[in-house]
């Protein structure tokens, strides 16, 4: 059993910095009260990983083969996340909800791909900037929100 966490080390390695970063972006959705939250992020980063990881695992078995390109599986993941993605959008009234969460899952796919790949500095520094955008940019736009809805308040008084 050793044997096998040593020869799949870098695997290991991969699908868990995925999983962790994932579950940090998840962590900060769930303390404001959203949609998708750890688990979510935390299987879209990992998937994401896990396909970039076999298509790795593709390119050397298939190589020698002409037309064949292991890039199309991450822009695949891409395309397949944004299907995801939109699913989180809905329409309530005249306001669209779901886009900061759409947009979080598809940052966090490529949080995935860049674990997956081994480039751990690029997922660490990413995951960093969508918890400072997450964070940071929600601090400053409760203001605005407020003053947003007070503006809306008051031209919806006027027409009435």
């Amino acid at each position: 059993m050793e044997q096998f966490f040593v020869q799949n080390s870098h695997v290991i390695l991969r699908l868990s910095v995925a999983i962790i970063l994932g579950m940090l972006i998840g962590a900060e959705r769930i303390l404001v009260h959203k949609e998708a939250g750890m688990k979510t992020h935390a299987l879209v980063s990992m998937g994401a990983a896990l396909f970039i990881i076999v298509s790795e695992y593709l390119s050397v078995l298939y190589a020698g083969v002409n037309g064949f390109n292991p890039a199309v599986i991450a822009s695949n993941i891409i395309v397949g996340i944004g299907f995801l993605g939109a699913g989180s959008i809905i329409l309530q009234g005249s306001r669209l909800k779901g886009l900061t969460t759409a947009g979080g899952l598809w940052v966090t796919a490529g949080i995935g791909i860049a674990a997956g790949y081994g480039l751990f500095s690029l997922a660490i520094i990413s995951t960093l900037l969508v918890l400072m955008i997450f964070v940071i940019l929600n601090m400053l736009e409760q203001p605005l929100l407020r003053i947003s809805e007070k503006s809306l308040n008051n031209s919806e008084k006027i027409e009435s």
